[in-house]
């Protein structure tokens, strides 16, 4: 009997496409559910140095839910790269501008910080209404 881990090849994986309506759901932990997905940690065959995912389009962005009082308290940086060029966002400024940012961020962040993260991370389609430009791949509905 060999003793030995088997390691998945890109070519073992099976990508699908998935569905999600994020209407009604918490941000937080739609974001946990999509990080992992797009990991491939629901596949027997993950391995976490080889994309072993599938590919999720999220649908409604714009009616998730943030708990507490959220919607004011969470800020969002970025910087210029100048002095005294940080610049502040709130999420509810974030919602009414580009609420698929505020799914985009989260995923970002709980996904891995190297090469095979930001190429899972274009795995990942966001869109604020219920139209999806991605119906040719039959994407599969995924409850959450």
């Amino acid at each position: 009997m060999k003793k030995y881990t088997y390691s998945a090849k890109k070519s073992d994986n099976l990508e699908k496409w998935f569905l999600v309506d994020a209407e009604g759901a918490v941000l937080g932990r739609l974001a946990t559910t999509l990080a992992s997905r797009l990991q491939g940690k629901h596949n027997p065959l993950y391995t976490p140095h080889v994309d072993t995912g599938d590919w999720v389009v999220v649908i409604n962005a714009e009616k998730v839910l943030l708990t507490g009082n959220k919607l004011d308290q969470k800020n969002y940086y970025r910087h210029s790269g100048y002095i005294g060029g940080l610049t502040t966002t709130t999420a509810r400024e974030l919602r009414e501008k580009r609420p698929e940012d505020l799914i985009r961020f989260a995923v970002k962040g709980m996904l891995p910080k190297n090469r095979l993260g930001r190429k899972l991370f274009k795995k990942l389609k966001v869109y604020p209404g219920d139209k999806h430009p991605h119906q040719a791949q039959n994407p599969e509905p995924l409850k959450i």
